[in-house]
């Protein structure tokens, strides 16, 4: 990372692949804003990131400005709506918006709600980054080769090693989504039929990423103002701290999701470490593109125990739905402050 510094702004910093990513952009000198659900979370954040060499403390050797931290809960579209406002007042360019973080509360019974009422999991990892998105969008046009970075997952797509576990991803005709993806009136999956199913529901919002990726940038596009955008899975990533998952994992089965890291990480090596995620995410948000223009879909594909390969393949089919993309941005749009 020997280009001058840039000014990224990168959801899901508290943790995970997030905090890694920042964490290395920090070290390197960029200009960050770190987006936090509330002022715990960014105080020990920002603290954190010194402590580990990429803070204020780290400015001597080279890093740049302490981060900027303002409280954005994904989970309260009110929330996201006045993080954005206030951006927007300060008027600082974005030269990189990189909508990283997700939730998943794979085995739990019941849906959990989103201030609005929504379904948890698609209004984190979907809604919120929609309504950032539309929201920053003039910072993002007026910053430097700005790019747009969006973490999916293979398990949008049903092909897939993590997508054939389980029920599959799959939006159907977005009735879910029409109704207002309300669990109180009946709606908690986005195609509006399936049962409730907290794992499918985080593979469908894996593909709703992909698919606003695919139709944000058409949209850019088409209005005459096209920039790189990038949607990447990091792989299975299991932090060798927890026996959970990367970023914002609630765990309600914890010893069977124990055993299963236990089983992947450890004995089979299908997982990749944190930190190797972490830098791939910066490098995707920081590092010289070929390209000034157009999506590319980035995986970190198995190829077998303790063998993985990163590079750009094609999305699931689905994620290529250019009519489903477009339906999918006009029905979020329509739930949106």
């Amino acid at each position: 990372m020997n280009e001058p510094a840039r000014r990224i702004l990168l959801t899901g910093a508290s943790s995970g692949i997030g905090f890694q990513a920042a964490l290395q952009l920090r070290r390197a000198g960029h200009r960050l804003v770190l987006p936090c659900r509330d002022a715990a979370t960014a105080e020990a954040t920002v603290r954190r990131l010194a402590e580990a060499g990429g803070g204020a403390a780290a400015g001597a050797a080279g890093g740049g400005p302490e981060p900027l931290a303002p409280l954005c809960d994904l989970g309260d579209l009110e929330s996201v709506e006045r993080c954005a406002a206030e951006l927007t007042r300060l008027g600082e360019p974005i030269d990189s918006l990189v909508l990283n973080a997700g939730l998943q509360y794979t085995g739990a019974p019941a849906p959990e709600v989103s201030a609005q009422g929504i379904e948890l999991t698609i209004a984190v990892n979907h809604l919120a980054h929609q309504l950032l998105a539309q929201r920053l969008l003039p910072l993002l046009l007026a910053g430097r080769d700005p790019r747009l970075v969006v973490t999916a997952s293979e398990v949008h797509d049903p092909a897939a090693a993590g997508g054939r576990v389980g029920s599959p991803a799959g939006l159907g005709d977005l009735a879910g989504l029409r109704a207002g993806l309300k669990p109180a009136d009946g709606f908690a999956m986005v195609d509006g039929i399936s049962p409730f199913d907290a794992d499918k529901a985080y593979k469908d919002s894996k593909l709703c990423n992909v698919l606003f990726a695919r139709e944000a940038e058409r949209r850019l596009r088409e209005q005459g103002t096209p920039l790189p955008v990038i949607a990447w899975s990091p792989g299975l990533v299991i932090p060798r701290s927890s026996g959970g998952f990367f970023r914002r994992s609630r765990l309600h089965n914890e010893w069977g999701q124990r055993l299963f890291a236990l089983v992947a990480r450890d004995l089979l090596r299908l997982t990749e470490s944190v930190e190797n995620a972490g830098a791939r995410l910066a490098a995707l948000a920081a590092d010289p593109l070929e390209t000034s223009g157009g999506f590319t879909y980035f995986s970190n594909r198995v190829l077998g125990p303790g063998r993985l390969s990163f590079g750009a393949v094609a999305p699931s089919a689905e994620a290529l739905d250019d009519d489903k993309a477009r339906s999918l941005w006009t029905l979020s749009a329509s739930l949106l402050p």
